[in-house]
């Protein structure tokens, strides 16, 4: 390479974008588009810096096969920052093979921890955790190994592992000190915000409380009942009773939980599952059928029994009854809790991301926007949503990942 590539390719190495294009701003060759692209990712223009990086894969060809396959990454990238969760994987696997047989380690890495941030943001954290475990930081650059200990602390954050992840953002920080890259340096720090951000709120005995991510760990292996309204299911020890497919039931539980040790009005449990104001004798019959349809699902770990005003939850171990839900609570939380990273989205990432149909996440979208709570730009496939951050929220309870057993 010529002196102006290398003093471009140095400096786009340290994070600062406008000192490269100091020296390849007016060039066409292959390398300086390349170049270019890279610059103009850093500087947030990624539609430009995508067309620099395609036009410059197709100037290497393959007669340079390293140069275009380091190429595809740049690109698959561009691709995850724009949430465009649905693109071309093979080709990003075709490069990572490339660059491996060409001994180039250390970009076939980071091909590597692109596709592990994939999994992590659909949520397939067993697939993600597996390919982490395969990779060694030991001898890449203190960049890549400040990425792998971001990873290895988002996965255990999502799991509630909230000590590993705190040891993993230490190791990030230090690592991210050593690469002197002030834009890595600010994502750790937005990282470690989150484990010391309000993650839950907490129902018990009438009170209401904010708990840190690090308090709902504490809370899942205690031995409370516990009615966990961020996965809609019910625990108590390592027993787990699901009820995310059957919401009525859910809706049942939790009013019994929150009113611990008190009883439900029979009025109150009408409106909570069923939504009506005025009740019926059809609604009581309904109520006694559904009450018996939770007395059979719960009937390992607690008993739902008849009162004179109402029904009580009496749990059949336990002596504290909590209620675990969302930080913020919505409709939608789980789109908004997509959104909430600050990053533009497509409906069809946010499909794939949430595990759900596309048209169900547009007209969550649609509602969304109607109480200005996100707003698009664009139009036809290149729409793109976003909204700012929940202040004083982190949205790890809200992503698409299962807490532990």
């Amino acid at each position: 390479m010529d002196s102006l590539i290398t003093a471009a390719a140095r400096a786009l190495a340290v994070g600062d974008p406008l000192a490269a294009l100091k020296h390849i701003a007016l060039r066409h060759d292959a390398p300086a588009l390349a170049l270019r692209g890279i610059a103009m990712a850093q500087l947030g223009d990624l539609a430009r810096a995508n067309a620099l990086l395609r036009s410059a894969a197709r100037a290497f060809g393959r007669k340079q096969p390293v140069a275009h396959a380091r190429c595809v990454v740049a690109e698959a990238e561009i691709a995850l920052a724009s949430r465009d969760l649905g693109g071309p994987a093979k080709a990003l696997e075709a490069a990572r093979t490339t660059l491996e047989e060409h001994g180039d380690h250390i970009n076939a890495a980071h091909a590597r921890y692109l596709e592990i941030r994939r999994l992590l943001l659909i949520g397939r954290l067993d697939e993600a955790e597996r390919i982490l475990a395969q990779l060694d930081p030991s001898p890449f650059p203190a960049a890549l190994r400040t990425a792998h200990e971001l990873m290895v602390a988002g996965i255990a954050m999502r799991r509630l592992r909230t000590k590993p992840a705190r040891t993993a953002l230490a190791r990030a920080e230090d690592s991210a000190r050593r690469a002197g890259i002030p834009a890595l340096a600010a994502e750790v720090e937005s990282a470690a915000l989150v484990l010391n951000t309000p993650a839950a709120r907490l129902i018990a005995s009438g009170e209401e409380r904010l708990l840190l991510l690090e308090e709902v760990e504490e809370l899942l292996t205690s031995r409370a009942f516990i009615v966990d309204a961020c996965r809609h299911s019910v625990r108590h020890e390592s027993k787990v009773v699901s009820l995310a497919k059957r919401p009525v039931l859910f809706a049942l539980a939790r009013a019994l939980g929150e009113a611990w040790p008190g009883d439900v009005r029979r009025d109150t449990l009408v409106a909570r599952a069923f939504g009506s104001r005025l009740t019926n004798p059809s609604h009581r019959a309904r109520l006694r059928v559904e009450v018996g349809r939770l007395r059979t699902v719960l009937r390992r770990l607690a008993d739902v029994r008849a009162t004179k005003g109402g029904f009580v939850l009496v749990p059949r171990r336990a002596h504290e009854v909590v209620v675990l839900v969302q930080p913020v609570e919505d409709e939608h939380a789980g789109v908004l809790a997509l959104l909430a990273d600050g990053e533009s989205w497509s409906s069809s990432a946010l499909a794939l991301a949430s595990g759900t149909s596309q048209r169900t996440v547009q007209r969550a979208l649609d509602s969304l926007a109607a109480a200005s709570k996100v707003q698009s730009f664009g139009r036809g496939r290149a729409r793109r949503w976003i909204t700012p951050p929940v202040p004083g929220f982190t949205t790890t309870l809200l992503l698409p990942a299962p807490l532990p057993f």
